[in-house]
């Protein structure tokens, strides 16, 4: 029997300097008690080959400079944002000019392949819109192979690292940043996942890394053993996520791009019902899907946030791996007795995308839009670490301070939590999905957030953890 081919994408809707600093391989790195090495897991599942899909979520290429909303509009129907807008629009610059920057965390970033200009376009971003740049330190797992532009698997994941590097410093400015880049390509439950796993867990058990963002997914259905109700095969692949429970690391992961669906096994088109993707979908990850901001020039809201759902749509809905944890307790009616997704959300459109520099290809070198819940994974770890530096510690796995905080947001204003209840929907390829209404839902989760109010007040909820 031929084992059942599985692929996973990056969660993006769509100069030579490369970065200093921490470098790591699997095979250099000392040894960690009770590590669980990759070879362990892959026995369980097949190999396969990843397939990037930024291109449908990423509408513009290598122009000369960033535009202004109404000349993106003109030019190709969408509108186009920079920090500056989004930092408004969350209100960031008053957390600021209190000081909380990100100063003394950090945040890790995990990408196959990564990008050799990582830095130096971090650099430009940054000297772009007025912000001090950061030094991005690398961390290579594995015997990462030779940048080869021509290779569509690794341009695909450089713009996935631009994106995730660039968006991270964006609301973190002072937060140190750490990149690891793996030797493979993330893949359906096969090959490249224990090796992100095991390069997490490494960097958990040394201490280094205090909130984790993962821009990537797999379908569950799609893990060996599914349809036949045996879920092993990804609950095997948690341990990096338990070993973030115990040294209380938050761990992220985009809620994916699919709305209440997702990609089939083989990545030729999505399931025809409700499904849900790992690992996103684990309890122990807190998963960020998307919404649509509606900006002014200088990034005044015209309009409640949306749902995000345009060359992709918010990721959410039901587990079925995992039953309900108890911190969704409070919002049984909605999910049921399985874990729900979205948490929470950000900016993820590509009607509202983010500007971001690369140069990773010398044929497309410049200023890109992109969106997709591969956006609003490092938004958020940026406000976990501001979070975390408010709070003076870790903050760990934010789960029950965040439903905590949803609990008394309809009364309480410094929960800094905003509902997004506009009606609008993550219906997606087919299949019906979940409507923005009053409270919890499966399109955005509890709501996005006011920075100014949520950071200190998530920092207050957890240091009573």
């Amino acid at each position: 029997m031929h084992p059942v081919r599985r692929r996973t994408w990056p969660r993006t809707a769509a100069t030579t300097a490369a970065a200093a600093g921490l470098v790591l391989t699997a095979a250099a790195a000392a040894p960690v008690t009770g590590a669980v090495t990759a070879s362990a897991h892959t026995s369980a599942v097949p190999r396969t080959v990843a397939r990037p899909a930024v291109a449908g979520h990423q509408l513009v290429r290598a122009v000369g400079s960033p535009l202004s909303i109404e000349e993106c509009r003109t030019k190709w129907k969408i509108s186009c944002y920079t920090p500056l807008q989004y930092r408004e629009a969350y209100d960031l610059n008053p957390l600021y000019k209190a000081g909380i920057t990100g100063k003394g965390r950090t945040i890790v970033i995990v990408d196959s392949f990564g990008s050799p200009t990582v830095q130096h376009d971090l650099d430009i971003y940054s000297k772009q819109f007025g912000i001090p740049s950061t030094k991005v330190q690398v961390v290579k797992w594995g015997n990462v192979p030779a940048w080869d532009p021509k290779n569509a698997d690794m341009l695909g994941w450089a713009g996935e690292t631009t994106l995730d590097v660039e968006m991270a410093h964006a609301v973190a400015p002072d937060a140190k940043i750490v990149l690891v880049e793996t030797a493979v390509a993330e893949t359906e439950g096969t090959t490249g996942l224990p090796e992100m796993m095991d390069a997490e867990k490494s960097l958990i058990d040394r201490g280094i890394g205090d909130v984790i963002t993962q821009s990537f997914g797999a379908t569950e259905n799609t893990f060996p053993g599914f349809d036949k109700g045996d879920f092993s095969s990804i609950k095997n692949l948690r341990y990096a996520f338990e070993a973030a429970a115990r040294k209380n690391v938050t761990v992220l992961a985009s809620s994916g791009d699919g709305g209440a669906t997702d990609y089939n096994a083989d990545g030729s088109g999505y399931y025809d019902h409700p499904v849900n993707s790992w690992p996103s979908s684990d309890p122990l990850v807190t998963s960020v899907g998307g919404t649509q901001l509606h900006l002014n020039d200088a990034g005044k809201r015209t309009a409640p946030e949306s749902v995000y759902n345009d060359n992709g749509a918010g990721g959410g809905g039901q587990s079925h791996v995992f039953t309900r944890p108890a911190f969704q307790d409070g919002v049984k009616n909605i999910v049921g007795d399985r874990r729900g997704t979205p948490d929470i959300s950000m900016a993820a459109a590509v009607d509202g995308g983010a500007w971001m520099y690369s140069s990773y290809d010398p044929a497309a070198t410049g200023w890109d839009v992109s969106g997709g819940t591969s956006e609003s994974s490092p938004l958020f770890s940026g406000i976990v670490a501001l979070a975390d530096q408010a709070a003076g510690k870790r903050l760990g796995n934010i789960h029950e301070a965040l439903y905590c905080l949803y609990g008394r947001s309809s009364y309480d204003r410094s929960t800094g939590i905003v509902d997004v209840n506009d009606g609008t929907n993550n219906s997606y390829a087919g299949v019906t999905g979940y409507t923005a209404v009053n409270g919890y839902d499966m399109a955005t989760g509890v709501g996005t957030l006011d920075a100014a109010r949520f950071v200190p007040a998530l920092a207050r909820e957890g240091r009573r953890g």
